[in-house]
């Protein structure tokens, strides 16, 4: 063992009938916290959109989805500080406590700026101005439309949005390996499971989140609907800190990305100075000496003569490998966070059915739910039956292969939700209607919310595939110093994934393209050309796809043959 590694105070001395036996309550605290946290997470982003869109802000549908994009490329951004930060200075499980704690103050935040005297306490007692749709209800102006408070409370909501985005980073980054941690020494058949039932929280949280918190927040109000994922991430907290008797924990024990960074950084100064070394000092006995071919970072071994550790250059080494795979799967990030952006104003101009004797109406983010469900169903299934049949038959595809498949399904995702446009915009200027969703008006054309449905469940499936897999590659194919290490850049690339979705909804909000923001038309869509977007991120993932599937192959085949000489093999 490890010097200061700490095994569970309550750990069973027989042996394991199964994977999990004697790291139970360490699993399960792991998860619940999860759960717990998700359901935090989700309370969040299920209303945000509608939050921002309505009043007193009057944000347009494009800076509210904007808002929200940049949020969650904030919580995954600073996964890979949240990782630096675990493995040199304070170990994951103080990490993810102190993180938590940050967390939570952050959360507080949200429901100060839903009550309105301590909103205007933080942004100002300025004159508002109902948020309405100027437009005709067949999506053409009228009249002028008064200009409307563009961001109002910009300041504080970025402020508070960023706050929470760093703590739930910092978790991110840290509660999954922490969580395989427990189960790494059974194998990785145990990893590969642990990583289903985790999935499998974090979507139980969604659907806690999206069943309770989206209906109070769009039929209730917002206070309390921000009131209680506080309560989710104070309570998130306090089942982490009393699994503590059951965790195994370790010590920090250096930076990989120190040691990365000073590697790379000495690897291209060698560089400089062979490029600048005289021939003449080439030279050994009037002939010229061809050197061997040795690339940058094998220059720097210590057995070549370099300073670094053999080990630590080869790690380095594997990460080069594994970053080719992070960016492949941005494009996947970018379509996969359009369900709580661009879905969600999507089906708000859809005809939304009313609730409980018509008293409510069926909060819009209710279809996410459509995704967690499936996931929660599946799942079990796959972990049960599935996977277990493959195995046997030796069929089971590797974590590569099962991201490929779901790049697939979400690019069917994305395609499915611009032919829904393309029919809703139709429909929507000869067949349009009003309705009231919170407190904002909108015009929607008179065809069913449920036919989002199938984009949803798409969705999903792809979360079942390349979700899964790709939290299992990034963990098992890092070399043990940069698991952290490696876990926060999966992270970090999902980031730049809900920054480039950001990014293009500001591209094709310019007045020379149009396809997302028309300011006539505060809030809605249908003077916008949302199936055009729609249609590009699928164009973008299917492209993304083959370059994928090269990637993957020459991945797999340097893998076998790094196995075939007796290299350590990594899956």
């Amino acid at each position: 063992m490890a010097s200061g590694e700490r095994t569970p105070l309550l750990s069973s001395p027989r042996p394991a009938a199964s994977v999990f036996e004697g790291r139970r309550l360490a699993c399960a605290a792991v998860l619940v916290s999860e759960l717990l946290e998700r359901a935090a997470f989700y309370g969040v982003t299920a209303g945000l959109v509608l939050f921002l869109n309505g009043t007193p802000y009057g944000w347009e549908g494009a800076q509210a989805s904007q808002a929200l994009l940049i949020f969650m490329g904030v919580t995954y951004l600073v996964s890979p500080f949240g990782g630096w930060l675990a493995d040199a200075c304070l170990g994951r499980f103080c990490t993810i406590l102190l993180s938590m704690v940050f967390y939570l103050v952050g959360m507080f935040i949200l429901p100060l700026l839903a009550n309105s005297p301590t909103r205007v306490a933080f942004c100002g007692n300025i004159p508002f101005t109902s948020v309405e749709n100027c437009s005709t209800i067949n999506g053409t102006s009228a009249r002028d439309c008064p200009p409307s408070n563009h961001e109002y409370c910009h300041s504080a909501v970025y402020f508070g949005l960023v706050v929470i985005g760093l703590g739930v980073g910092t978790v991110k980054a840290n509660i999954t390996p922490f969580g395989a941690d427990q189960v790494k020494d059974r194998g990785p058949e145990a990893t590969r499971r642990f990583f289903n039932w985790f999935y499998w929280s974090i979507n139980l949280g969604a659907i806690i989140s999206l069943g309770g918190i989206g209906y109070i927040q769009q039929n209730v109000n917002f206070f309390i609907g921000y009131i209680v994922p506080t309560v989710c991430i104070g309570v998130s907290f306090l089942v982490f800190l009393c699994g503590q008797a059951f965790f195994i924990t370790k010590p920090p024990d250096g930076s990989a990305f120190t040691d990365m960074f000073k590697i790379l950084v000495h690897s291209c100064c060698s560089q400089k100075q062979a490029t600048t070394e005289p021939l003449h000092r080439r030279e050994s006995n009037g002939l010229y000496r061809q050197p061997r071919k040795q690339s940058l970072l094998d220059m720097v071994k210590s057995s070549n003569g370099g300073p670094f550790r053999d080990d630590k250059v080869e790690d380095v080494k594997a990460l080069g490998k594994i970053i080719p795979v992070f960016l492949a799967l941005i494009p996947y990030w970018t379509v996969y966070f359009q369900m709580q952006t661009t879905y969600v104003l999507q089906s708000l101009h859809l005809r939304i059915p009313q609730i409980f004797n018509g008293k409510h109406s069926f909060p819009a983010a209710w279809l996410t739910m459509f995704d967690a469900l499936l996931i929660i169903i599946l799942i079990p299934l796959k972990d049960k039956l599935v996977d277990p049949v493959l195995k046997r038959k030796g069929l089971l595809p590797s974590s590569l292969k099962r991201i490929a498949v779901g790049m697939f399904f979400v690019m069917c995702s994305a395609f499915a939700a611009g032919i829904l446009e393309n029919k809703r915009l139709l429909i929507v200027k000869t067949d349009p209607i009003s309705q009231k969703i919170g407190n904002a008006t909108y015009y929607a054309a008179d065809l069913p919310i449920w036919c989002q449905v199938p984009q949803y469940i798409l969705i999903g499936i792809s979360e079942i595939f390349a979700s899964i897999a790709g939290l299992e590659f990034a963990y098992s194919a890092a070399p043990k110093s940069m698991q952290s290490a490696i876990m926060g850049l999966f992270f970090f690339f999902s980031g730049v994934g809900s920054f480039v979705g950001s990014g293009l909804l500001a591209l094709v909000s310019l007045p020379a393209i149009g396809w997302m923001s028309s300011h006539t038309d505060l809030g809605n869509i249908n003077k916008c050309s949302l199936d055009n977007y729609f249609f590009l991120l699928a164009a973008i993932q299917g492209v993304t796809l083959i370059l994928f599937l090269i990637i993957s192959v020459r991945y797999e085949r340097q893998k076998a043959k790094a196995n075939g000489i007796g290299a350590p093999g990594r899956t």
